[in-house]
């Protein structure tokens, strides 16, 4: 068996290296402690905004989008729900009364999956604007194919 010396004729260096480091150990334990009591952890109950993302001319919530429905209705745990608004929305791609009307369908489908996730939709408000603003001067399309969502929240006691 062969023996490894860290300190060679030192044997008190590794107690105190060990004593040095848990000193030091000790002493990020005390300045996070302070730090927790000047930083104040952010709020939980603040408002939510999730985008939810439709493949072209669907109306249907993909699991990717009922997946951020959920991690939404989970953020809103223990809060006061407001208020929900849902603001369905379509590119440019097609006639604009089809494009609207894909839009409403959107904002109805993603306040169904909403529904399922048990957040209470009380005061929702729906809003279906269509192709409106989606070709910019330069005549891009910006990604439209998607309902924004957005969840007021409040503290239970307010």
């Amino acid at each position: 068996m062969t023996r490894t010396t860290i300190f060679p004729g030192r044997p008190w260096a590794a107690a105190a290296t060990g004593l040095a480091l848990c000193a030091c150990l000790a002493g990020c334990t005390t300045v996070r402690n302070a730090r927790d009591r000047i930083v104040k952890p952010q709020a939980h109950c603040q408002d939510v905004t999730v985008q939810i993302y439709f493949e072209p001319g669907s109306a249907e919530v993909t699991r990717e989008g009922r997946a951020v429905l959920r991690a939404a209705a989970g953020q809103a745990k223990g809060c006061k729900v407001e208020a929900v608004s849902v603001l369905g929305l379509a590119d440019a791609a097609g006639a604009p009364d089809a494009n609207l009307e894909l839009s409403k369908k959107r904002g109805d489908a993603v306040t169904a999956a909403l529904g399922a996730t048990g957040l209470p939709t009380a005061n929702l408000e729906i809003t279906a604007v269509g192709q409106a603003g989606s070709v910019t001067r330069r005549g891009e399309a910006p990604l439209r194919r998607r309902a924004d969502v957005t969840l007021k929240l409040s503290s239970p006691g307010r």
